[in-house]
């Protein structure tokens, strides 16, 4: 079975270094990373891109498997995400399953992205590189710009720093730095800059996990986006990537297919896809609800929060 980077030990290690708590299980049949989440009504166990499984019946023993961990750690809901979309249409087709009930939720994680295919050649792959990026690409010394890797935390102010602008714009969230610095300090990530006359105008931050590349994390000045300083990243990003040996670019992340021009990825998923790849969708977030109660006070409680964060 596929187990992606957010269902593997070593996210579970990232999880033990933030300080959550988390249950891991692995067997012929499914795997799982639990994390438990605590609320004001409680805690819910939370399943980021899992559980894995190859056939319908793994992802419903994993179900019990995992109402068994929530039941023992007093837990009202779980939060799974599937990858496995043909083997997981039951639970659009059941409005219960062993006694809990099935709800769609909102999408933590996306449940579309867009992934570009690293196996040919460099000529292949370079076919597959938008020709007016890969100019700038090529003018980057001539233009002063430079791209340096790190894996030192302190560097991670300059992440923040352009996600807080580029979060302010598009009204969207950011991690705290504490979280980020975590993430640059496991042995999957790595902090890419891109700078200009020694300012930092764009940042990255990906993780490298079996053949794939993750693009998590990002953002450029938007003062120096006619030089287009993302589009050098990414390019660099892949052909790094390619030269580690990896095979998949994984953009981390599109818009729904249908969604209104908008949308707060509406900018990067053309920005995306303007790379040679293909669409990979997801099953998207599903609650399993043990307490009703308690589920219904905090779905309000979350709702009340959205309205208010809205109205500033």
């Amino acid at each position: 079975m596929q187990i992606p980077l957010l269902q593997s030990k070593k996210w579970q290690k990232l999880q033990d270094d933030l300080g959550e708590t988390s249950v891991f299980e692995q067997n012929d049949d499914y795997s799982y990373l639990a994390i438990l989440k605590n609320t004001p009504f409680g805690k819910y166990l939370y399943v980021p891109y899992g559980p894995c499984f190859d056939i319908e019946k793994g992802l419903k023993n994993a179900i019990r498997d995992l109402s068994n961990v929530a039941e023992k750690n007093q837990a009202f809901f779980i939060r799974i995400e599937p990858q496995n979309r043909e083997n997981a249409k039951f639970l659009t087709q059941k409005t219960s399953f062993h006694g809990l009930t099935i709800k769609k939720s909102k999408d933590l994680n996306p449940a579309e992205t867009w992934v570009i295919d690293l196996s040919g050649s460099d000529d292949d792959l370079k076919k597959l590189l938008p020709s007016r990026l890969l100019r700038y690409w090529r003018a980057m010394d001539k233009n002063g710009f430079k791209i340096e890797t790190s894996k030192n935390p302190d560097d991670i102010k300059y992440l923040l720093d352009l996600q807080k602008k580029l979060a302010k714009k598009k009204k969207i969230g950011t991690f705290s730095e504490d979280y980020l610095k975590t993430q640059l300090a496991q042995d999957f990530a790595t902090l890419y800059l891109v700078k200009k006359d020694n300012k930092v105008v764009a940042a990255g931050l990906v993780f490298d996990y079996k053949t794939t590349r993750y693009n998590l994390q990002g953002a450029q000045d938007e003062e120096y986006r006619k030089f287009h300083a993302t589009g050098i990243l990414t390019i660099q990003l892949i052909l790094d990537a390619k030269a580690k040996g990896l095979k998949t670019f994984d953009c981390w992340g599109i818009a729904p297919e249908n969604a209104p021009k908008n949308h707060p990825w509406a900018g990067f998923t053309a920005f995306k896809k303007t790379f040679e790849g293909r669409e990979v969708d997801y099953c998207g977030d599903y609650d399993l609800i043990l307490n009703t109660r308690k589920y219904r006070l905090y779905k309000a409680f979350r709702k009340v929060n959205r309205l208010i964060r809205k109205v500033k």
